[in-house]
C-alpha cells in the first residue's frame, strides 16, 4: 500500500475551536464601528485571513471606501487584541476529540505534521494547547501573500517538510481550504465540511472520525487513480 508522508492540518475547526473567540471579537469591533455583523456573516470568513475578513465585513456595509489601508491596518489589530484576551485561558483541555490521539498516531508511523492555518497567532494557540513541540512546522501566515482557496500555505508547508504535494493528506474544516487543498494537488480530508462546490476526497463529520488507517486506506485508492489517469 501506498503511503501518505505528510498531514498538513488547519487549526480552527480541525486541532481545536476558537471560531466562537473570532466572532465576538469581530462583533466587538464591528459594533464599536456601528457595522452589522451576525454568525450567518460569519461563516464567510472560515479559512480567511484576518485582513481579508476584516475587508468583507467592510463590503457587507458597504462602506470599504471609508477605510484606506492604514486604517484597515489598525482595525485588523485592534480585533487581533480582542481575540487574544479573549483565548488567554485555553488549555489542552480545549483540543477536539480524538486529535491527541491521532497525532500520537501520526508520530508513531512517522507521519510529518504541520499546521497549515491562516491564523497569526497559530504559534501562541499551539503553545497553549501544549502541542506546538509536536509539529515539524508552522507555516508563517505573515508571509503567506495569497489566502486560501490560494494554494500557497499548503505548498509552503508541502515544500517546508521537504515532501512533494500528492505525498501530502490536507485536513480542513472550510470549503475555501478543500480548494486550496485541492489546487495544490493534495488530497483532501474534510470535517463538517458544508460543500458549495468542490468535495473533500474523504468527507468526516467530526475530529475523532479521524485516523491514521482511515487516512492511508482511502489515500491509497486515490493516490492509485492518479497514477493510473496519468498513463
Amino acid at each position: 500500500m501506498m503511503k501518505a508522508k505528510a498531514f498538513l492540518l488547519d487549526l480552527d475547526g480541525v486541532l481545536t475551536d476558537t471560531a466562537q473567540y473570532h466572532y465576538l471579537a469581530w462583533k466587538q469591533l464591528s459594533n464599536g464601528l456601528g457595522l452589522k455583523f451576525d454568525k450567518t456573516d460569519n461563516h464567510r470568513l472560515l479559512g480567511v485571513s484576518r485582513l481579508r475578513s476584516l475587508e468583507i465585513i467592510l463590503e457587507l456595509n458597504g462602506c470599504t471606501s471609508q477605510y484606506d489601508e492604514k486604517n484597515r491596518a489598525a482595525l485588523a489589530e485592534e480585533k487581533n487584541i480582542y481575540y487574544l484576551d479573549l483565548i488567554k485561558n485555553i488549555s489542552p483541555r480545549d483540543l477536539l476529540p480524538g486529535i491527541e490521539e491521532f497525532i500520537s498516531e501520526s508520530k508513531d508511523e512517522g507521519i510529518k505534521l504541520a499546521v497549515a492555518s491562516a491564523s497569526k497567532n497559530a504559534d501562541f494557540v499551539l503553545e497553549r494547547l501544549g502541542i506546538a513541540n509536536l509539529f515539524d512546522y508552522v507555516a508563517d501566515a505573515s508571509k503567506i501573500l495569497n489566502p486560501k482557496p490560494h494554494p500557497e500555505i499548503f505548498l509552503d508547508c508541502s515544500n517546508a517538510l521537504g515532501t512533494p504535494p500528492r505525498y501530502c493528506i490536507g485536513v480542513e474544516d472550510a470549503q475555501s481550504g478543500i480548494e486550496a487543498i485541492h489546487a495544490a494537488g493534495m488530497f483532501s480530508v474534510g470535517i463538517g465540511v458544508v460543500v458549495t462546490s468542490l468535495s473533500p476526497d474523504l468527507a468526516l463529520n467530526r475530529t475523532d472520525e479521524l485516523s491514521f488507517k482511515k487516512l492511508s486506506d482511502t489515500y491509497s485508492i486515490w493516490l492509485q487513480q492518479k497514477a493510473a489517469n496519468t498513463i
